[in-house]
């Protein structure tokens, strides 16, 4: 397989050092949709040290409706919060199978901060595990790190890269997603977009990016070095984590059934086979750039339709207007924050 055009680090010509020794600092996963972030979850709920269960839903929804429970120096509104992420119809905390009203009772007597709130539900899942480390993941949080940034300032981000026409030709046949093609492979730009400026700001300390390619070609190999940048020993689970997801990811769950096997390279390069001609012409086009630099070699695609440009670059033009006017809401919610967001819970689980 053509290597990436960088190492796995954050910047060209330099590898990631070691996070230092029994670090504790969270971990996000983030990537496009439909490039192998659920595996990697599994291999990392695999790992000995580190607990890391499905997508909970609840951390984005909690941030933008902060404001909503008031001073969480108040009891009363730090048990409201915490009743809202045990039982909220917007959050998927069943799926962590802990006690309701024992993870109200840990926030209420917890710091008064809504990164605290959140961290005291992720650190009672790694106690329930007896880990000491904690994460967490959602794809889309590749448009959130600000937001996690600001909640758990210590925490580190694992960016996972797939071929974009690999992860675009699998999004369209998502039951769950609603956009079209340009859709879709704006989405896979935006991430590795993103990725690029946040490895330039963070550095290689706080951010790692690799191709989920490698990850199953050399699974020992990429979590290994996934390993050193989190300061983790290699835990050899980590390659059989489909023991794992066979007990906890629904069969139902087609689109993730993958993660019941061994880590292979059965589905690289299935957008040959799912993209009509025209499909993968465009495809290949508008992330030709991106594709070469993350060292996946080009097809040669057809120059698309100008029409089918144009409202490629209309909803570019439209999703980048969207994501400056949330930052810049974002700024003035901050502005009215009754308390900080960051959390206060650090170190290791007890």
């Amino acid at each position: 397989m053509t290597p990436p055009a960088t190492p796995p680090g954050a910047s060209p010509g330099t590898t990631p050092p070691a996070a230092p020794a029994e670090t504790c600092r969270p971990i996000f996963v983030l990537g496009c949709p439909r490039s192998g972030t659920t595996l990697l979850q599994q291999m990392l709920h695999s790992h000995r040290r580190i607990a890391f269960p499905s997508e909970t839903r609840f951390v984005h929804v909690a941030y933008e409706r902060r404001h909503e429970f008031g001073d969480l120096e108040r009891e009363e509104n730090r048990r409201a919060l915490a009743e809202w992420i045990t039982g909220g119809k917007d959050t998927k905390f069943a799926v962590l199978g802990l006690d309701a009203a024992e993870v109200v009772e840990e926030i209420v007597h917890g710091p008064p901060t809504l990164g605290s709130a959140l961290a005291a539900v992720f650190r009672r899942y790694a106690r329930a595990h007896g880990k000491p480390r904690w994460g967490d993941k959602r794809p889309s949080y590749f448009r959130r790190v600000p937001m996690l940034q600001r909640m758990f300032p210590d925490a580190q981000f694992v960016h996972l890269v797939r071929d974009g026409r690999d992860a675009v030709s699998s999004l369209m046949r998502m039951p769950w997603f609603e956009g079209d093609l340009h859709a879709a492979a704006l989405t896979w730009r935006e991430a590795v977009d993103t990725g690029r400026r946040l490895a330039a700001r963070l550095g290689p300390d706080t951010f790692y990016e690799f191709r989920y390619e490698d990850l199953v070609a050399e699974p020992e190999e990429e979590l290994a070095k996934l390993c050193a940048f989190l300061g983790e020993e290699y835990d050899p689970a980590m390659t059989e984590a489909y023991r794992h997801a066979r007990r906890t990811v629904p069969s139902e769950r087609r689109w993730h059934l993958r993660t019941h096997e061994a880590p292979n390279t059965r589905n690289v390069g299935a957008w040959r086979e799912r993209m009509e001609a025209g499909e993968a012409d465009l495809v290949e086009h508008v992330l030709a750039g991106r594709l070469r630099h993350h060292g996946y070699e080009l097809a040669g695609a057809a120059r698309p339709a100008a029409a089918q440009l144009a409202k490629f670059h209309r909803l570019a033009a439209h999703r980048w207007r969207w994501r400056h006017t949330q930052a810049a809401l974002d700024r003035l919610a901050q502005a009215r924050e009754p308390n900080p967001v960051a959390s206060r819970l650090t170190g290791p689980v007890r």
